[in-house]
């Protein structure tokens, strides 16, 4: 399902969804009608831009959060044409689990989309590069995440990027166990003990992008 009120890029999308073998269940244009429809069909996954009508500000993301509220199941890929933080930590509040966070300009590249859209619908995260970069460049000097070092970093950066041990570790070449390794590390540097009820990794990546914003 697509949500986007720019009627050239949801054309767009429909046809290359299309293209690539996806069937299109509904391509809406405003908030309103993009809950109706997820509503009245649930989709695998939902497309959404940030801004939409009447106003062009939150209304995407405030849709994408009521849809995943109502389907809890339901995998979202939220697309913005700006680094906005804040919406992305809206998000993910509720989980990282099938959902994904890009900028428009990623879906000129087709290959990358495409990927990220598949590790959505397989119930991974998909977090825009740029949206990790600036979280990072923006810090408050008190940050707990300063603790990490620049590999753990690297590591954190790319878990936020939803990729798990194996993929980090051919991305950074470097051993499954020196990530695991890395892993833990920042969960003791982040104060992020084992618990029943809490997903560490899923804890760090919303410690990490909700850094800037505590």
């Amino acid at each position: 399902m697509i949500a986007e009120d720019d009627a050239l890029l949801r054309a767009g999308l429909e046809l290359l969804l299309r293209g690539e073998g996806f069937e299109v269940v509904a391509a809406v244009e405003t908030p309103d009608a993009f809950l109706a429809a997820v509503d009245a069909d649930p989709p695998d996954i939902a497309i959404v831009d940030v801004r939409m009508p009447p106003t062009h500000t939150d209304e995407g993301i405030k849709a994408a959060v009521a849809a995943r509220a109502r389907h809890p199941k339901l995998a979202v890929l939220v697309l913005s044409a700006y680094v906005e933080e804040s919406f992305a930590t809206d998000l993910l509040a509720g989980g990282t689990a099938g959902i994904g966070y890009l900028l428009k300009e990623r879906v000129g590249r087709v290959e990358r989309f495409l990927e990220a859209l598949e590790r959505v619908v397989a119930g991974g995260t998909a977090i825009d590069p740029e949206i990790v970069a600036q979280l990072f460049a923006h810090r408050r000097a008190d940050d707990p995440l300063d603790r990490l070092t620049p590999r753990e970093r690297d590591v954190l950066a790319l878990m936020a990027e939803g990729l798990g041990n194996v993929a980090i570790a051919q991305r950074l070449v470097v051993t499954e166990g020196a990530v695991h390794k890395h892993i833990r590390s920042i969960f003791a540097k982040l104060d992020l003990p084992p618990t029943e009820h809490t997903d560490r990794r899923v804890a760090a990546v919303l410690r990490y992008l909700e850094s800037e914003g505590k």
